[in-house]
């Protein structure tokens, strides 16, 4: 998992909550930012465990 994924999910937020609500305030984009870099993270290591866990 890398930097650029959690950054790619970040972006993917931001571009939907605009998607969703076109006048969405600075705040509102920032948290979308967070939540999504936070939420590729958490879903990749999810992943990546259940991986683990079958192979081992």
């Amino acid at each position: 998992m890398g930097f650029f994924e959690e950054v790619a999910g970040a972006v993917v937020a931001v571009e939907g909550l605009k998607k969703v609500d076109p006048d969405a305030s600075i705040i509102t984009e920032g948290i979308a930012a967070v939540v999504g870099f936070e939420g590729t993270k958490e879903v990749t290591e999810h992943f990546e465990k259940k991986e683990e866990e079958n192979n081992g």
